[in-house]
């Protein structure tokens, strides 16, 4: 089986992409999103990888807090030519997030965030990871771990000992997810800080376009009072 597993390059998957979504993309938003591409290009075509709920619902995390303040009919083009472009279904990492949003939410605390194969779609999920930990085949990623910080985020946890407990709960490493976590939080902050900046520069732009236009009808105006 690993001697047929071929999966497409870097080069394809970024082809893909960019042939599917063909409007310009803000430089401020193109460069994050061409690295996460190329980070989810590895992870996806990984030979282990599997699909789960709770890593879909850590990379559409990722996704909207990236494209936060773009365009909301651009942003879903933007999606689907992304999701499309590792060959997978832009539908189904939407529902998947969004129906374990609203049952993380539902719990109210996160004493409900257990792996239980018998219970309801989150707990199933979870239970899915644990087991795949426990034979040795899951394939650990960091959307993996944003989707856990994730769902202790919608039950209201804030404290270390809660994601440390569902960590273990399905049998991946802390000192893993915490480093994860770290590195995506100073990528939102590094674009936070970069979205600042081009407010900051669009402003000015927009003060001294009102200050050239004021000048020139000025200037008009006085140049008519002259002929007259």
């Amino acid at each position: 089986m690993k001697a047929a597993f071929s999966p497409p390059t870097v080069a394809e998957t970024k082809r893909n992409f960019i042939e599917a979504y063909t409007r310009p993309i803000p430089a401020i938003y193109n460069t994050v999103l061409q690295e996460l591409l190329v980070q989810q290009h590895f992870i996806r075509y990984g030979i282990n990888y599997q699909y789960n709920a709770v890593y879909a619902l850590g990379f559409v995390s990722v996704f909207d807090q990236i494209l936060d303040g773009f365009d909301a009919g651009d942003k879903a083009a933007l999606f689907g030519a992304y999701v499309n472009a590792i060959g997978e279904d832009p539908s189904q990492y939407r529902a998947d997030a969004e129906q374990l949003e609203a049952q993380a939410r539902s719990l109210g605390s996160p004493d409900g965030l257990v792996p239980d194969a018998s219970g309801n779609e989150l707990q199933q999920a979870l239970a899915a990871v644990a087991a795949s930990t426990e034979l040795g085949k899951f394939a650990y990623n960091r959307f993996f771990a944003v989707g856990l910080f994730r769902l202790l985020e919608l039950t209201g946890a804030k404290e270390p000992a809660a994601l440390e407990k569902l960590v273990k709960a399905v049998g991946v490493k802390p000192a893993s997810v915490n480093k994860d976590l770290l590195m995506y939080k100073g990528v939102l902050s590094k674009l936070s800080s970069a979205k600042e900046m081009m407010r900051d520069f669009l402003e000015r732009e927009k003060r001294k376009q009102a200050e050239r236009e004021a000048a020139k009808a000025a200037k008009a105006g006085s140049e008519a009072t002259a002929q007259a």
